[in-house]
């Protein structure tokens, strides 16, 4: 057969266990069917399964291949296929098994670059203990519990989205693929030895990354479903992964100045005069943020009016002065609210499968909403209209977003889209979506939300991820830089922090004041800069009739630690409105060609080793080298400069080769940060 005639369609040859129909590659033994076939420019899509293959959407976007880049050839019981770059040999074989008794039939892909450079491939055939590069383990319903295998490769591999450690390479690791607080599980990976890796599943599993195999294992999926991509650069494959799931949209103005939060501002009036503050004293502002239990019960999704009388007048205040407000929604619904009888009735709640049928207690007894049916997200979107976006209120923090289920539990919950162990990934996505195409329906062209969680394609649906409720310490600091740099390897590029952590700071510890500084700095370089955090001592809220409501934290604005501290945050206040216009085109870099804004140093400088070690840098876009301070009582730092670049400090204007440590001063009022071969001059003298 020609290869030609192989791309088109052909009928079943005995000779040979492949078939080729409509550009995909099959092959078929012992139960199971393979398919491969071109999904993007360079990458292919591969599924496997113990019954037919199903046509899922979870993450990728339907295939857009160029035909003249395909060619698919069989010979006997080997076929090949190729899609630009990338080329794809499966390998079959029917053998005796002297041990079980019949045929054993089998077939292993491997993949290689446009130089026959192998990339990956599944496990070998060694003989006598025939490992599976697919195992199947069958479990009621119709679900398996799935493992793939693939050969050990000499690499680096960066990605998975949050986890809270601190390593950039994630090689020698294993990773519960789950969502939590502080844990967004993105199942895709870059690796040095020049591939993109999707795991296109949403079950719950786990990544083992070990030194003799890599396993995606699957807590109950139909079908083992990857994604490869061919990449000669890190940039490459990041373009590739966004081509295949999903750009970011381009991120309005608003997104590239300063958020202010707390937990949490417990009126209309507090919180506009937070505002107010910034204007009187010239500081920028672009965005202020109403947090959780500015309702009267979890999921009546509206302001109390006792607390927040007059909504429109807040807004129209707020706009005057160029701020935006932003609103906190929780996806629980507690049992008293005055939405959970219609929502149970018409099954828009997650459902449980065993147990009393309650999901999360704070607040009171709820269920969550249930993001992954498409009714459910109608009824929650029409509920915020009527009661935010109607103010003309288009910004939206996502909060609980995993969801934070009281007992992660995954096969306890039931979903419109299946059974927890099948589909719970996917719902952070879901609650994406949830706002951006609520918002995109209603005339929001430039839509970002706030989420606690992601999965992949989330970005595509105005994802702005943080990194969740973290404690407030040097470590948690240190190891949300290497989160900012997986997550944007995993495809979403808007990320950050609560500055000065969520749990355990006291406003008037001096020893947290320097925490702030070092966390404000750090974040002043991150693509969106925003102060939040549970201050303490905590304050109690009390209703005109007596009730209590939830408390909010001591003070947490610039000028809430101090003079000297006030002193330092506001100079970095305006520094980041200098970065406006660096920051606006990492952004369009972003939005147009799918390059993280936040950058481990590999992703610019991929030859160079030492940018996979144990850095506490990264790059904020291609030219600025970012160094925090993460030790407590620190002066001065060693910091990596990559070969290939002269690097300017702008602290001191001094001109640095690459390729080499440079220690230098960090008084607290200053976080070493490098230009690259001269970008950015204006910088210089500013920090």
């Amino acid at each position: 057969m020609t290869a030609d005639a192989m791309t088109t369609g052909t009928t079943p040859d005995a000779a040979t266990p492949f078939r080729v129909v409509d550009g995909r590659l099959s092959w078929t033994g012992g139960g199971e069917t393979v398919a491969i076939e071109p999904w993007g420019p360079d990458s292919v899509r591969v599924r496997c399964s113990m019954g037919r293959i199903e046509d899922t959407d979870w993450a990728l976007l339907p295939a857009t291949s160029d035909p003249d880049a395909l060619r698919i050839a069989v010979d006997g019981d080997v076929a090949t296929l190729r899609n630009g770059r990338l080329t794809v040999v499966a390998r079959a074989s029917s053998d005796r098994d002297w041990q079980a008794g019949g045929l054993r039939h089998d077939c292993r892909l491997a993949f290689y670059d446009a130089d026959g450079r192998l990339l990956l491939q599944e496990v070998p055939d060694d003989g006598a203990t025939k490992p599976r590069p697919r195992r199947y383990r069958a479990l009621p319903g119709g679900t398996y519990r799935t493992t793939l295998s693939l050969a050990a490769a000499d690499e680096h591999l960066a990605g998975l989205g949050v986890y809270q450690q601190r390593t950039p390479d994630l090689k020698g690791s294993t990773f519960e693929l789950a969502q939590r607080n502080c844990q967004a599980s993105v199942p895709f990976v870059s690796s040095t030895a020049g591939y993109g890796f999707l795991w296109h599943d949403p079950s719950v599993g786990r990544a083992t990354f070990g030194a003799n195999r890599t396993e995606w294992e699957s807590n109950g999926s139909r079908q083992i479903d990857y994604w490869v991509t061919a990449g000669g650069t890190p940039a490459d494959v990041a373009r590739h992964y966004a081509d295949a799931t999903g750009h970011v949209p381009m991120m309005p103005e608003l997104g590239l100045g300063y958020w202010q939060c707390k937990m949490r501002y417990s009126s209309q009036e507090e919180l506009l005069e937070v505002a107010r503050e910034h204007r009187r004293r010239g500081l920028p502002l672009d965005v202020v943020v109403a947090d959780f239990f500015h309702w009267p019960h979890m999921g009546d999704y509206r302001f109390e009016d006792e607390f927040w009388p007059d909504p429109q007048a807040m807004v129209d205040e707020l706009r005057e002065m160029g701020v935006e407000l932003m609103v906190s929604v929780w996806p629980q619904v507690a049992l008293d609210s005055e939405n959970f009888a219609e929502m149970d009735r018409r099954n828009l709640l997650v459902a449980t499968n065993r147990g009393i049928d309650v999901q999360m207690w704070f607040g009171g007894p709820s269920r969550f909403v249930d993001a992954t049916n498409p009714e459910a997200r109608a009824f929650l979107w029409d509920r915020c209209r009527e009661n935010y976006a109607r103010y003309g209120i288009r910004l939206f923090w996502l909060d609980e977003a995993e969801p934070e289920f009281g007992k992660q539990e995954w096969d306890a919950w039931r979903f419109h889209a299946g059974q927890g162990d099948e589909v719970a990934n996917l719902y952070p996505q879901h609650l994406s979506r949830t706002f951006f195409e609520g918002l995109q329906a209603d005339g929001v062209q430039d839509v970002v939300n706030l989420v606690r969680c992601a999965w992949a394609g989330s970005q595509r649906y105005g994802a702005l991820v943080w990194s969740g409720d973290i404690p407030s310490t040097f470590e948690s600091l240190r190891r949300q830089l290497t989160a900012g740099v997986h997550l944007g390897v995993a495809g979403i590029p808007w990320f950050t922090t609560d500055i000065g952590g969520f749990w355990g700071g006291r406003a008037d510890d001096p020893a947290f004041h320097e925490l702030v500084v070092r966390w404000f700095q750090a974040g002043t370089f991150m693509p969106v800069m925003r102060m939040h955090g549970t201050r303490l001592p905590e304050v109690p809220v009390v209703a005109a009739d007596g009730t209590p409501r939830q408390s909010t934290g001591a003070p947490n604005e610039v000028w809430s630690f101090g003079e000297a501290t006030y002193r330092i945050l506001s100079r970095y206040l305006h520094l980041r409105e200098a970065l406006r216009d660096y920051t606006r085109e990492l952004m369009r870099q972003a939005h147009t060609d799918g390059q993280p804004v936040m950058r481990g140093l590999f992703h610019e400088f991929p030859g160079d080793d030492r940018c996979w070690g144990d850095l506490d840098e990264y790059l904020y876009g291609p030219d600025l080298l970012v160094a925090p301070v993460v030790v407590a009582g620190a002066t001065s730092r060693s910091v990596y400069l990559p070969a290939g670049a002269r690097w300017t400090e702008l602290h001191s204007g001094a001109v640095h080769d690459g390729g080499q440590d440079v220690t230098v001063d960090a008084p607290l009022d200053v976080i070493p940060v490098f230009a690259r071969d001269g970008h950015l001059a204006h910088l210089v003298g500013r920090l």
